[in-house]
């Protein structure tokens, strides 16, 4: 039997690679993981989900500060914005939680080999300098921004996320290219921080993949707080003159085009999976049409002993999806029993309301060709939204007619990413409508809307 340096080798530090780290490490496996960057965590961590976070907040509490939320309830300010503090504080909670995964890897005894990784055979990884040899190797690699064609980002005037969390100042003009999750997040923070935001999105509406009626209420709240979109528009151009851009654009379905000016343009059309400069043909692997790493039920690859989780494998390219990969990848290697259900991962979209969804939605159901039944509860008949002031939004159950098996559920909420939690909870055991009118709900939450939509299902909520 060869002797391997570890006998797991995991490349990237993501929200999938440091999971499956710590996991394999903490089954007995000598582990080491590849990260090039300077700090451990990936986007997620250092340019992603936690500093767009750190912003969001941030710019909520400004904006209900400059809008007269607070002078609303009897809070008198005149809110001044600083910059550079917001800044600081976003930067503070990424060092402190990047540090955070440094000290669990010293924990739980995992190596970090600093440098990119790219394969020399299937049980080879070269390192830097060092070619270092694992039993079993987890590609975690997770994804880049995806580029627009013949659009070169410079990360002054035309950012990515990445450069629209460090604006030095806020732009008179941002337009964002691309209406989905990412795009309306940043957008939400220059707006609420003074910006005019346009978001060009080329399909009829924003948010492609969540429920119908979420897309056309959410684009209406958007509008009300001050958004301007143009649907159904595709950019043909972005030229760079000096500090301004112009961007041309036209109908999609064809007609005349015409220019916006802007002093910042995001680029915001979706990600592509991190494969670039693996070598993975010498390990015998290739990527689909995607440019992802086909994988089975278990995460094994097409070869014996390399595994792959997270955005470079097919499924929502979506942090908690690949944590939950790591710790399943980590259990399958060490020969327990790892499972992700991929039909009930929940999406979460962190503007002002929060907009969440698990399951199918109410077009993909049907399209199943089984009879549902739906239940939809509106956050004006909440009493915590009616005293938060919060009236936007709604909870949306699907349900199977027959079983009353819940099927998928939607919501627009100010606290709708930690309400999903309960309904991905009980799809996963296979949770009727029925169960979740008749389980009790503390009052007065944001939470008991749930409740309300369940009984909807039945036709019978109790206040609408």
């Amino acid at each position: 039997m060869a002797e391997y340096d570890y006998d797991v080798l995991v490349i990237g530090s993501g929200p999938g690679g440091y999971v499956a780290a710590i996991r394999a490490a903490q089954l007995g496996l000598r582990t080491a993981c590849v990260e090039s960057r300077e700090t451990l965590g990936g986007t997620c961590l250092n340019v992603g989900c936690i500093p767009s976070k750190a912003m969001l907040h941030a710019s909520e509490y400004f904006d209900a500060a400059a809008n007269g939320a607070m002078a609303k309830m009897g809070i008198k300010v005149t809110p001044e914005l600083d910059l550079p503090t917001m800044h600081a504080q976003r930067q503070d909670a990424v060092k402190q939680l990047t540090g955070g995964i440094e000290y669990l890897f010293k924990k739980n005894k995992v190596t970090w080999l600093k440098g990119r990784g790219a394969f020399v055979d299937a049980h080879t990884v070269q390192v830097g300098e060092q070619a270092v040899t694992a039993k079993d190797i987890v590609i975690a690699t997770g994804s880049s921004v995806t580029a627009l064609p013949g659009v070169t980002i410079d990360q002054k005037v035309i950012v990515d996320s990445t450069g629209a969390l460090e604006l030095a100042r806020v732009p008179e003009h941002l337009v964002v290219i691309g209406g989905g999750v990412i795009g309306l997040e940043l957008g939400s923070v220059w707006r609420r921080l003074g910006a005019k935001v346009t978001v060009v999105e080329y399909l009829d509406q924003i948010l492609p993949g969540f429920d119908g009626d979420v897309r056309k209420e959410s684009n209406k709240i958007f509008k009300k707080q001050g958004l301007e979109f143009k649907l159904s528009t595709k950019v043909t151009a972005v030229a760079v003159n000096g500090d301004k851009a112009t961007l041309t654009v036209e109908p999609a379905a064809g007609g005349a085009p015409e220019t916006i000016e802007a002093d910042v343009v995001l680029v915001s059309i979706g990600r592509r999976p991190n494969t670039d400069g693996l070598a993975l043909e010498k390990a015998g692997l290739a990527t689909n049409q995607r440019g992802q790493i086909e994988i089975d039920h278990s995460f094994k690859t097409s070869v014996a002993g390399i595994w792959a989780i997270g955005d470079v494998v097919p499924g929502p390219m979506l942090a908690h999806k690949a944590e939950d990969e790591g710790i399943a990848v980590a259990d399958n290697i060490a020969g327990r029993t790892g499972i992700v259900n991929h039909d009930v991962i929940p999406s979460v979209v962190y503007t002002w309301p929060e907009i969440a969804g698990v399951g199918l939605t109410e077009e993909a159901a049907r399209e199943t060709g089984s009879e549902i039944k739906v239940g939809k509860f509106p956050m004006l008949g909440n009493s915590r939204a009616k005293t938060n002031h919060e009236p936007d939004g709604f909870v949306k159950i699907i349900a199977d007619a027959k079983s009353d098996r819940v099927l998928g559920v939607w919501c627009i909420a100010s606290v709708g990413g930690t309400m999903i939690a309960q309904a991905a909870q009980a799809m996963e055991f296979g949770a009727t409508s029925e169960d979740i009118a008749y389980t009790c709900h503390a009052h007065p939450t944001h939470s008991e809307a749930i409740k309300e939509a369940a009984m909807a299902v039945q036709g019978k909520p109790i206040h609408i």
